[in-house]
């Protein structure tokens, strides 16, 4: 009887401390597991690949193929690599709808997740001239539906339009309600991202978004492209002679956003970028609550595309396990 009871309770206690070491092990793997874990998920920006798409050697139906390749879950598409092809087709329809169903079918075999359609080249969105204004957001409403399509959450558009802050802003709030009533109704976000001249001052941007006051409405912040001014009053490409502070313009960017852009241009022996410190700009991003996707956006001039993009993945992991 003795002996019966006294392996009873050696066997409880075994129970009981295997429990507990289980328990302990458990939650050892949790801590482990959130201190290695990141608050964002990461994917690519198709214009990452610029450079190989322009000289032929990527084909932009192949995008998710590449990005998989590269660990990608996650990917972001230029409506530009696809325009041209659809704009010149005998019926632009059915080829916006042939480029569509390949893209769809593509980002599902290889196990990508079609986040957003970065939008360019469809008209003014901030132009004074109402006639103008309207044609862009009927040009835009296509892509608003190729989003709905592919799954992707939201578009990303530009205002470039009126030189005149006053005359900007109410002109970008006519023309993104326009279009984000339309989107709405296909469950798609209309974002804009700071792309130069007025869109990049972030003061005006926050007040064109409390102007449209909608759901679907909102920001994409980038962390480099705050530049306000350029040489000879270009557009793109001339030295930028004056810019908006950029950690300032994200955090005043972020209360709107539903996607975030990291840009890169190089990065020193340490791996860490030379232009923008992004431990800085994820601390920004998480002080948020900020949880959705980053789309790296490589830009340098002196690293293949491929080196720069993992590079900036690398980046952001790291600082981000840091917050």
């Amino acid at each position: 009887m003795f002996i019966s009871l006294l392996l009873i309770t050696t066997g409880l206690l075994s129970c009981k401390n295997k429990s507990e070491n289980t328990n302990e092990t458990s939650e050892k793997n949790e801590v482990t597991e959130k201190k290695n874990s990141l608050f964002f998920k990461i994917s690519l920006a198709q214009w990452s690949l610029n450079k190989q798409i322009f000289a032929g050697d990527l084909d932009p139906m192949d995008f998710a193929e590449k990005a998989s390749s590269m660990g990608f879950d996650g990917i972001e598409y230029v409506s530009g690599f696809y325009a041209e092809r659809i704009k010149s087709a005998d019926d632009p329809q059915a080829e916006l709808k042939i480029v569509l169903d390949s893209l769809k079918a593509k980002s599902e075999e290889f196990g990508v997740k079609n986040v957003l359609i970065m939008v360019d080249g469809e008209g003014d969105l901030a132009t004074t001239d109402s006639i103008v204004r309207n044609k862009a957001v009927e040009n835009h409403k296509k892509w608003v539906d190729a989003a709905n399509f592919l799954g992707c959450h939201s578009i990303r558009v530009n205002l470039f339009g009126a030189e005149d802050p006053e005359k900007w802003k109410n002109a970008a709030a006519d023309a993104l309600s326009k279009l984000s009533e339309y989107a709405a109704g296909k469950n798609v976000n209309v974002l804009v991202e700071n792309h130069g001249y007025l869109s990049s001052n972030a003061d005006l941007l926050v007040e064109v978004m409390e102007l449209v006051d909608m759901k679907n409405c909102g920001t994409l912040p980038d962390f480099g492209n705050f530049c306000l001014k350029r040489e000879d009053g270009e557009r793109w490409e001339a030295e930028c002679i004056e810019e908006y502070p950029k950690y300032e313009g994200v955090e005043k960017m972020m209360p709107y956003a539903k996607a975030v852009s990291a840009k890169s241009y190089s990065f020193n022996e340490q791996g860490e970028e030379e232009v923008i410190d992004y431990k800085r700009m994820l601390q920004i991003v998480k002080d948020a609550g900020y949880t959705g996707y980053i789309g790296i956006e490589f830009e340098g001039e002196n690293m293949e595309p491929e080196k720069g993009i993992m590079a900036t993945k690398e980046l952001l992991v790291k600082a981000g396990k840091q917050l």
